[in-house]
């Protein structure tokens, strides 16, 4: 699974030759003062929803409102053999060994803080997307997606896991995130993967099934691509009034400070969105050889850019009433911030407006201030997973942090 461990780390510190006009700048984290909060819009108060967590990744909120946590991260061993060039790297995320579980909060009295916190699933390998079929709960592994006999309000699984799928992992694999969604029905399981790789710089035969979203019939097992070309996809849902799944994608590394910019897209059955032979639509990447001009003209354009670097990782629709109308049905959008920026970039949720199922504005800050002092590159925290919980708040990961925030309309 870590054949090229040392590659992979030197990959994500920007020092091999794919990153010739890159910069790298990691952020430090420095944790969160006594009292201090991220700072919402007026009109919203920002609360301490869980903290006491290891690197909080993503968030699964059930019907009956429990809160599901993945706790994983990128893992790396022997980073001080690889000399100081990382040492910013150990910094901005956690490299040592992940917590591998999932816990579960429950705030049954919705008080905002929570009376259960409790260790749902652990023993996993990095795990972050989750979801509830009938009576099973999904776990998206790094490695695969297991299932596990479970009936809704449980503490945990009432037994053991086994496997629905297996998934392709290992190589540059800082694109570890593998996360679910189901549909209405509850039969199909929508799957991103994210590249092996920068710009398939070690070939195309390393990028089998990755790059995609893939659709598995919980049925049947049966898999095929829904999505292809998506760089590293990894917030997934079902816009608000339609059928339509929206991905947020990470985009390529190497092009300076301002290209490529990730981006929100709807996804079409089929449809391929340019990695690695162009980005932004038909725009041709010249580093990637050899060139692919035909796969290049197939390539859609994506709905919205969200900026360059900015790691966009979360998403969820507000399907809640308890925010202003203006917000209801728009996109959140969790952005874990830069490392290969000369300025950091990110660090902050963004929302997006939408109207009749199409974005209806330009991206907004919505959550700030994760980033104290830029000319420091000081972070208090790093904002991820988005969710909705079931009194209508929004919860934020931070797996900076260490915690959960709660956004609530005053």
């Amino acid at each position: 699974m870590r054949k090229t461990l040392a590659l992979s780390l030197l990959t994500l510190a920007g020092i091999v030759g794919c990153l010739p006009l890159q910069s790298s700048k990691f952020c430090r984290v420095v944790g969160w003062p006594a009292g201090k909060t991220p700072k919402a819009p007026p009109g919203f108060r920002v609360q301490e929803f869980a903290r006491n967590l290891v690197s909080p990744r993503n968030l699964f909120v059930a019907s009956n409102g429990d809160v599901f946590v993945a706790e994983a991260n990128s893992e790396a061993s022997g980073i001080g053999k690889l000399g100081a060039d990382l040492s910013g790297a150990s910094q901005a995320q956690r490299l040592e060994p992940s917590a591998n579980r999932i816990t579960l909060l429950r705030d049954a009295n919705g008080d905002g803080k929570p009376e259960v916190q409790t260790t749902f699933l652990s023993g996993l390998t990095q795990p972050y997307g989750m979801a509830i079929a009938g009576d099973q709960f999904l776990v998206a592994n790094t490695d695969g997606i297991f299932s596990y006999p479970y009936k809704l309000g449980e503490l945990a699984p009432s037994g053991p896991g086994k496997r629905l799928a297996e998934l392709p992992a290992g190589g540059y694999n800082n694109h570890w995130t593998r996360n679910l969604l189901a549909d209405e029905a509850r039969q199909k399981l929508y799957v991103s993967v994210g590249s092996a790789s920068n710009i398939a710089e070690h070939g195309l035969e390393e990028e089998q099934r990755r790059a995609n979203v893939l659709e598995i019939d919980l049925r049947t097992g049966a898999e095929r691509v829904y999505a292809s070309g998506l760089r590293n996809p990894v917030g997934l849902a079902w816009a608000p009034g339609n059928t339509r799944l929206w991905t947020v994608v990470n985009e390529r590394d190497g092009l300076g400070d301002d290209e490529a910019p990730d981006y929100l897209t709807s996804l079409q059955d089929g449809g391929f969105y340019g990695w690695p032979f162009s980005y932004n639509g038909k725009r041709m990447d010249q580093r990637v050889k050899p060139q692919n001009q035909d796969m290049a003209d197939r390539a859609l354009t994506p709905d919205l850019a969200l900026g360059a670097h900015t790691a966009s990782l979360g998403l969820t629709f507000y399907r809640g009433d308890h925010f202003p109308i203006r917000y209801q049905d728009g996109a959140f959008i969790g952005q874990h911030g830069s490392w290969n920026r000369s300025e950091l970039s990110g660090y902050k949720v963004m929302f997006v407006p939408f109207a009749a199922g199409r974005p209806a504005g330009p991206p907004e800050n919505f959550l700030t201030v994760f980033i104290p002092d830029f000319n420091r590159n000081e972070v208090y925290g790093r904002p991820v997973a988005v969710s909705v919980g079931w009194d209508g708040a929004l919860l934020v990961a931070d797996d900076g942090g260490n915690r959960i925030w709660r956004v609530i309309r005053e």
